[in-house]
């Protein structure tokens, strides 16, 4: 795939701020990035309404924005979380046998971060840096489950959100929030085959400490092999370990 000049030139423009000890005219923008001055402002007016830059409208200079600490902070978090979490995840899967993993949210999606395979059992699609629809995931669903209807329903006001990969899984709002709903009353999240034909999995969001889900803890098998009664006590472990994340965060 090839690259994105647009998108390109645009973190250009952010690496440059970067290294300026003040903020800086377009002018010199323009200049020094070799950029055509039309393409220089287009791409800061761009970045501005974004939040990754503001304009100082006094001095005529652009310097980086409140949006490139919101991700050197979402970065930091992320990497505290990964440590954290490492230790319970790896006891987690010695304890149950089966592969686990820990996710977060971006935007409709989950990223898994963490992935602890158990001896013996085969890789998983749910590899770090992998990205899949939240809606569909144990792992999604068990923080969509904690977070406030309104923000689930501003994720998903678009029909066309509503994903699938084997023609499983919530096809509109309504049957999301009901997902949802079962999830908060069964005290853990759970999918079927709508990731990977075959498996199934149970998570548990992990808070901060306002409660807020930052994350998930998710344990995945194949579905035929545990009963019910089972998958309720996979889900109770998966449950302690995300409790002991949580107290950890």
């Amino acid at each position: 795939m090839g690259v994105v000049p647009a998108a390109a030139q645009a973190l250009e423009v952010l690496q440059y701020l970067g290294t300026q000890a003040q903020p800086a005219a377009a002018a010199a923008i323009s200049r020094d990035l070799g950029l055509p001055r039309s393409t220089t402002y287009h791409l800061l007016d761009t970045l501005v309404r974004a939040g990754f830059v503001v304009h100082v409208a006094e001095e005529r200079r652009y310097a980086l924005g409140v949006a490139v600490y919101e991700l050197a902070s979402g970065y930091s978090r992320q990497t505290s979380l990964q440590r954290l979490a490492r230790i319970p995840l790896a006891t987690l899967v010695d304890s149950v046998g089966q592969n686990a993993h820990l996710a977060i949210m971006h935007g409709r999606d989950v990223i898994y971060v963490i992935e602890e395979r158990a001896s013996g059992r085969p890789p998983l699609i749910t590899d770090v840096g992998v990205r899949l629809p939240a809606h569909l995931t144990a792992s999604g669903r068990a923080m969509l489950a904690q977070m406030p209807p309104p923000q689930v329903r501003a994720l998903y006001s678009d029909p066309g959100s509503f994903v699938l990969r084997n023609e499983l899984g919530p096809r509109s709002l309504t049957a999301l929030r009901q997902l949802l709903s079962d999830t908060r009353r069964q005290g853990f999240a759970s999918e079927d085959g709508e990731v990977t034909p075959e498996f199934a999995s149970v998570a548990v969001a992990v808070g901060d400490r306002t409660g807020y889900p930052v994350a998930a803890v998710a344990v995945t098998f194949p579905g035929d092999e545990v009963d019910q009664a089972d998958r309720d006590r996979l889900a109770a472990r998966v449950t302690r370990t995300a409790t002991e994340i949580s107290r950890r965060l």
